[in-house]
């Protein structure tokens, strides 16, 4: 088959929520833009990841919200059909039509198909219609996300186990499954599908689910799996696995051998760079790709390589992957645009001598990715941090002080639900008066995560914030409480 070959721009090797953004920003100043995928554009977030699995935690909220409140009336279990329905909605039914509509209007070209580096901005595309051989003028940006490790079990990959793509997209569910890992993927998905009706046991390496998160959010999190009914298992390594008609048997290293019918593996995820050609640019094939606050690869000369996302080992959340899109995107437009060196008042003033002289906290640096990053776990009870845990700050040097609220004890909680039960805390760095990390667990508290971000990213001293009132009756008020704790 005769090879063709292209010239853009731009081309950004990966079409999910990250990607999009960098083309469309990048795009901005008249730049031709290239958005490659081997896949479905939308990417993980879309369609098995951040939204799917969201319709799956909602309706169990939803129930435990209303079944809090006496005069609501509400009974029952959640409904899998509809669930499932509503999940499938949600990721579109796994057909990306109007993503691909939306890219071909902001005048990106999508091009399908793998996509592997081939010398300094040159790539070559395996598509179905035939090889591609693609050439970017100014910059190529890896945008291709992250998958899941299988861990090194005896047995583990013969019983083909799911992965968060099995579990988000399922159809059935299984009457016993088994969840390998304590992090996001793990507690979320333990918490989804004891709402759906399975017996589920978690089983964690560790001594505590969410290690990143402070403590007292890890045990709230474990006492709710727990109160859903799910065996939370601590200190357990999976030993071997083997399917039979009985079902999956799982040897366990520190607890009685288990018998299900589906294992979840959620051990962790690996930036997606094994198979994108970049050791024709020098770098490490599987490894993250690093870079500055630009998000430029540190490691490749000229300027023309960019990484962004979990492929980047910075981020590990699509919010945060996409905050990052936009400066990658807006350093792109101006360094590479149009009116490139000129201010440019109908695109936002984008100007290379702006992205040259850029300073942290510029629109061309991503400055959060460092002590400023939001967190969000659906859990029951949901858990929301922003910025360092008091064992980051204290690593960190920073002198703390960590202030702590009982978020049923304000009014608008008691409101909300008379059982409400919930905590509040900040860390205060003693030093500059300014609040580091925020922490929440709670009822939606998700909602309270914002403000949080603000404070910590604005570096609001606690006396302006103590101007900022909440309003009575809300959760929020909490931040009044909060602030008198620390002694306003």
């Amino acid at each position: 088959m005769t090879e063709h070959a292209q010239e853009f721009d731009v081309v950004v090797v990966g079409a999910g929520a990250v990607g999009e953004n960098v083309a469309d920003r990048a795009g901005r100043t008249g730049l031709r833009v290239a958005l490659v995928e081997h896949a479905l554009v939308g990417g993980e977030c879309s369609y098995w990841a951040c939204m799917p699995s969201k319709a799956l935690l909602r309706p169990g909220a939803v129930l435990a919200a209303a079944r809090a409140v006496a005069g609501a009336g509400v009974s029952g279990a959640v409904d899998v059909a509809a669930t499932f329905a509503t999940r499938d909605d949600v990721a579109h039914h796994w057909d990306d039509g109007s993503q691909v509509d939306w890219a071909q209007g902001a005048g990106i070209t999508v091009l399908r198909g793998h996509a592997r580096l081939t010398a300094p901005r040159e790539l070559a595309i395996d598509g179905s219609g035939g090889p591609a051989r693609v050439t970017a003028r100014h910059a190529v940006v890896i945008a291709t996300g992250s998958e899941p490790v299988m861990p090194s079990i005896e047995g583990l990959a013969e019983v083909e186990p799911w992965t968060s793509r099995e579990a988000t997209s399922a159809q059935l569910v299984p009457a016993r499954l088994a969840v390998l890992g304590g992090g996001v993927v793990g507690v979320e998905m333990a918490t989804a599908f004891a709402d759906l009706g399975s017996d589920v046991t978690l089983v964690v390496r560790g001594d505590r689910v969410l290690a990143p998160a402070e403590p007292f959010a890890s045990q709230a999190v474990a006492d709710g799996l727990r109160a859903l009914g799910v065996t939370v298992l601590f200190g357990t390594q999976t030993r071997s696995a083997r399917r039979d008609d009985d079902g999956v048997h799982l040897s366990l290293d520190g607890a009685p051998d288990l018998v299900v019918d589906e294992v979840l593996v959620a051990t962790g995820r690996r930036p997606r760079t094994s198979d994108l050609g970049l050791e024709t640019v020098g770098l490490a094939a599987g490894k993250a790709v690093a870079v500055d606050d630009r998000l430029q690869a540190t490691d490749v000369d000229g300027g023309w390589l960019f990484a962004v996302g979990d492929v980047s080992g910075r981020t590990a959340t699509t919010h945060q992957g996409k905050y990052d899109a936009r400066v990658v995107g807006d350093v792109i437009a101006a360094r590479f645009g149009a009116k490139a060196g000129a201010k440019d008042a109908e695109h936002g003033g984008l100007s290379a001598a702006d992205e040259a002289a850029a300073t942290p906290w510029s629109r061309y640096r991503a400055t959060a990715d460092e002590a400023s990053v939001p967190q969000v776990v659906f859990t029951r009870p949901e858990v929301a941090w922003v910025g360092l845990t008091e064992q980051a700050a204290r690593d960190r040097g920073l002198q703390v002080r960590v202030v702590g609220y009982d978020i049923a004890n304000v009014a608008g909680a008691y409101v909300l639900a008379p059982g409400y039960a919930g905590r509040a805390q900040m860390l205060v760095d003693e030093t500059r008066a300014v609040i580091v990390g925020a922490t929440f667990v709670g009822p939606d508290v998700a909602e309270l995560l914002h403000a949080a971000t603000i404070a910590v990213v604005g570096q609001v001293p606690l006396d302006r914030l103590w101007h900022a009132v909440p309003s009575y009756p809300t959760v929020s008020e909490v931040w009044l409480r909060l602030l008198e704790s620390a002694g306003l």
